[in-house]
């Protein structure tokens, strides 16, 4: 992820040319300081997916590989994280015949395209506060850019972030419609005739990002 500069501008008017003695001093120009980055840590961080279909859903998890929070006092601000989509598991099919013939359509390019597209990515580009929101529920509204098998879609979503000493976190969760990401495979959206065969065009995210301040 990309870390956010704000450099500050400073304009200098010259007015006349001063006798040496009493020339002005140079202005300084200031620069704002970058937000300090957390690293992403991944051994502490989850992160679960659900997809459904007419006739049943299958749910399981990833792993994040890399990532980013960009802290500004107590405030989250921005930040990337990036999930190693090779790591896709399926934790709710229980034989393992089954289990890997589901991952292997799933990484495969009806679907994720791994062998292409081994990553998928989400940059944050803002974090606004929740007016009023209680202690315990999401206080802020997240958007950014999430890129999945090379397509990049602006999202937003309501998550619960915060930054306690040397830790930031940031936890909730986001639906995705897979069809805007070109993963078409099974919609209803395109194959009106496909019937209780259908796949839902929605996905759930559920995340808890653990950061620490590097």
């Amino acid at each position: 992820m990309k870390k956010f500069l704000l450099p500050a501008l400073l304009a200098v008017a010259v007015i006349g040319v001063a006798p040496a003695a009493s020339a002005p001093k140079a202005a300084k120009t200031t620069t704002a300081a970058p937000a300090p980055a957390f690293k992403l840590q991944p051994k502490l961080s989850t992160l679960g997916w659900e997809g459904k279909a007419v006739t049943h859903g299958h749910n399981g998890t990833m792993q994040f590989s890399d990532g980013e929070l960009l802290v500004k006092g107590n405030d989250i601000v921005g930040g990337t994280v990036t999930v190693d989509m090779k790591t896709m598991m399926a934790t709710d099919i229980k034989d393992a015949e089954s289990r890997g013939k589901f991952l292997g359509h799933m990484s495969g390019d009806d679907f994720f395209g791994v062998a292409t597209y081994p990553t998928s990515v989400f940059k944050i580009v803002s974090v606004t506060p929740i007016k009023g929101a209680a202690k315990d529920a999401d206080n802020v509204t997240i958007a950014g850019d999430m890129t999945i098998k090379g397509v990049t879609q602006r999202i937003s979503f309501p998550a619960k972030a915060g930054v306690k000493g040397d830790l930031a976190s940031a936890t909730g969760k986001v639906t995705l419609d897979r069809t805007k990401f070109g993963l078409k495979y099974g919609s209803k959206s395109f194959f009106d005739t496909i019937g209780d065969k259908a796949i839902n065009d929605t996905f759930d995210l559920t995340f808890n990002v653990i950061a620490k301040k590097a």
